[in-house]
């Protein structure tokens, strides 16, 4: 792995609540350990904060993540919003799939990398045809 690793909001999840996730937060771990020593760049694109952050105390684990692991975000913008709509007409599926979508596009925009992620198919099918994005399932 080289160049970015990029979370989606499973994965956000996964590492800011640990405790109530194990499984997924260990496997979500190890990817970004590895991530780390490959010296890769963390990013979460910012519609997935939409989905993780509710206000509250909650919140407060995932600014500790982003922070402590030194994990950037990226901000939409519209090459990136008209890319995921592109990429979400292709696979055929609704803007329920939006951010996910963004997730897929925001790997594109930077060049290409790994998406970690809990929901693999539906970010395989949004990644099809792009061999610069790998899904690798948390």
């Amino acid at each position: 792995m080289a160049g970015y690793l990029i979370l989606d909001a499973e994965a956000v999840s996964a590492l800011a609540h640990a405790t109530t996730r194990a499984a997924a937060a260990l496997r979500a771990r190890a990817i970004l350990t590895v991530a780390h020593q490959r010296g890769a760049l963390v990013r979460v694109p910012a519609p997935v904060l939409a989905e993780v952050c509710r206000g509250g105390a909650r919140d407060a684990a995932v600014e500790r993540l982003l922070h402590d692991r030194g994990i950037g975000v990226v901000a939409l913008d519209a090459s990136i919003a008209k890319r995921a709509g592109g990429l979400l007409a292709r696979a055929r599926l609704d803007s329920a799939h939006a951010v996910d979508a963004f997730v897929v596009s925001t790997a594109l925009a930077l060049g290409g990398g790994v998406v970690a992620t809990h929901d693999p198919k539906d970010l395989q099918r949004l990644a099809a045809g792009e061999p610069s994005v790998r899904i690798w399932a948390i």
